[in-house]
């Protein structure tokens, strides 16, 4: 994390993209500290982040450009579980988003979707799948500088795949 600059886009985990707006050094605790302040995208809130915090945290770099095709092949291909009791998968859901790791997110949105596909989801299920499209959109975009609205095709085309191989029971 020492070699961001002012303009890099970072990812803040649970909030999605920011941009690095200024970083100082700064005095807590009788020391001094490089300090990120980062202007979220997704509600213009600017947070602040000593950078001896940042890893702790999980403040990351958006994947690369190159990674984003890599991305669509791991959600067509990963495995999700959508048999859980909805609590202990709320649970485990929950901790997979928090971690803010793109894969992490992209699991529970195929688990999501792939369920919404049988059964109505709860009102916090749906918010959380809303929150990880949102994310991954957001984050792809970004990286790839596409249109947040060509990403979302990819997206739902990928989906439609999966779908598709779950019925025709090739895949999970």
């Amino acid at each position: 994390m020492h070699s961001l600059k002012v303009g890099d886009k970072v990812i803040y985990p649970a909030q999605g993209l920011g941009v690095i707006e200024d970083i100082q050094e700064e005095t807590y605790n009788g020391q001094l500290v490089r300090t990120f302040y980062i202007r979220l995208a997704i509600n213009n809130t600017l947070v602040v982040i000593p950078s001896n915090s940042a890893a702790e945290i999980g403040l990351r770099r958006p994947v690369s450009q190159k990674n984003v095709n890599k991305f669509f092949q791991y959600l067509r291909k990963c495995s999700v579980d959508i048999s859980a009791d909805w609590k202990d998968r709320y649970k485990e859901n929950f901790d997979l988003m928090k971690s803010g790791q793109l894969e992490d997110i992209a699991q529970v949105y195929k688990m999501l979707f792939l369920l919404s596909q049988s059964k109505p989801l709860s009102f916090r299920e749906k918010k959380m799948l809303e929150k990880s499209r949102e994310l991954i959109i957001c984050e792809l975009a970004a990286s790839s500088g596409l249109h947040p609205s060509k990403i979302s095709a990819k997206l739902d085309q990928c989906l439609a795949g999966c779908l598709k191989d779950l019925k025709s029971g090739s895949a999970s």
